[in-house]
């Protein structure tokens, strides 16, 4: 047997072993790849590009913050009149309309006062009446002493006549001449009494009784007490919640703010809910008043509010502050700055779910667009940067 044949026996796969099927591989050329990463570099920049433009151009209409809250001005409210308190008619966080009671003190004092004072005006008539009356008395008495005085002043000029010729006496002269001295002096008398009685008339004879001085004065003394009654009830300024009732005590004695100030309750009044957001300066850059805003409450993530840009404050938070910062020695860090803006919420608003203080994200439409050529100057102005910035001067 020759050595070939038992080669190829050795050779030949047994019979018993199961078949594995042999894989192709296949070669990719080395072109096929130089040219997809071709490809990949460059539509990269093509879309980076294309992705950085359109964020460029839909970017920068909408200047939004997180650092707002809800404000309502909070009224303080105390007793104009002192009093004892004898009825309360709200409760802590009472929902109140303006015009609604608060709370009441006792109006007997005043109502006593008030009619005092309407006497007084009654007493302040009749007088003006009187002297009016001593006015009319007093031209009466005039006349009469003119009258007197005429007489007098004949008498006199008779007997002087007559002493001349030599038919009277001097006796008869002199007691002529002393009685048109005293008549001298009752008309003048009188004169001065009409005119002191003119005098307490105002000056004028023909005055209306209720404008006379003292029917004023009356009057005003009338009114005040008549204020002080209306104010021993102590009604709500404006719309609102109050708050702070705890301090309020039917029977609690209150004094007069100007002798001694007491803070009883206080009212936020909902008539003058805003948003006071702090923008970045750097997103005022075209925010102006009037522009439409969204408004949307931490406590309310799905009810956005519609509100307008009210008013944009003249400074900055950090120049209006207690103690401003003093840049001018020592290192100094730049900080942005943040400007209060007023924002007011538009349409029908359902006050009562909102609470003061209420955390905010606010967010304007400027309306401004950006343009490629803008995009392109953006892009140099970036590439142009030193690599480090400062960070202390």
């Amino acid at each position: 047997m020759s050595a070939e044949p038992a080669a190829r026996e050795t050779a030949e796969p047994s019979k018993d072993l199961p078949r594995v099927p042999q894989l192709t591989v296949v070669e990719t050329p080395q072109k096929k790849k130089r040219g997809g990463r071709f490809l990949l570099m460059l539509a990269l920049p093509v879309v980076l590009a294309v992705g950085g433009g359109y964020l460029w151009l839909t970017g920068g209409r909408y200047a939004s913050t997180d650092n707002a809250y809800l404000e309502q001005d909070r009224v303080t409210i105390t007793a104009d009149q002192s009093g004892r308190i004898v009825e309360v008619a709200v409760n802590e966080n009472d929902h109140v309309q303006k015009g609604d009671l608060l709370f009441r003190i006792d109006p007997e004092p005043y109502k006593l006062a008030l009619r005092q004072a309407e006497a007084a005006v009654a007493v302040a008539k009749l007088q003006v009446e009187q002297l009016r009356s001593n006015y009319q008395q007093a031209l009466a008495e005039q006349q009469s002493a003119e009258d007197s005085l005429a007489y007098r002043q004949k008498t006199f000029q008779r007997q002087k006549d007559l002493l001349d010729r030599g038919v009277t006496s001097n006796a008869d002269f002199d007691t002529a001449q002393n009685n048109l001295r005293l008549a001298e002096q009752v008309v003048a008398q009188a004169r001065e009494k009409v005119a002191g009685a003119l005098t307490a008339l105002g000056g004028d004879p023909n005055i209306q009784t209720d404008q006379h001085p003292t029917v004023l004065q009356a009057k005003v003394a009338e009114e005040t007490a008549a204020l002080a009654l209306k104010e021993t009830s102590v009604f709500a300024p404006d719309d609102g919640v109050v708050s702070q009732t705890d301090r309020l005590r039917v029977g609690q004695y209150v004094t007069n703010p100007a002798m001694a100030p007491t803070a009883l309750l206080s009212l936020v009044e909902t008539a003058t809910t805003y948003v006071a957001a702090n923008f970045k300066e750097t997103d005022l850059t075209h925010m102006k008043v009037g522009q439409s805003a969204t408004v949307t409450f931490d406590t309310y993530p799905d009810r956005p509010f519609a509100a307008h840009v009210e008013s944009i404050d003249a400074g900055t938070g950090s120049a209006f502050s207690l103690l401003p910062a003093q840049n001018a020695s020592g290192n100094w860090v730049k900080v942005v700055q943040r400007v209060p803006v007023r924002l007011r919420l538009d349409g029908p608003v359902d006050f009562s779910t909102l609470r003061t203080g209420l955390s905010a994200t606010v967010e304007v439409d400027t309306g401004y667009k950006r343009t490629l050529p803008g995009f392109g100057h953006a892009v140099a102005a970036n590439s142009e940067a030193p690599a480090e910035a400062p960070t202390t001067h």
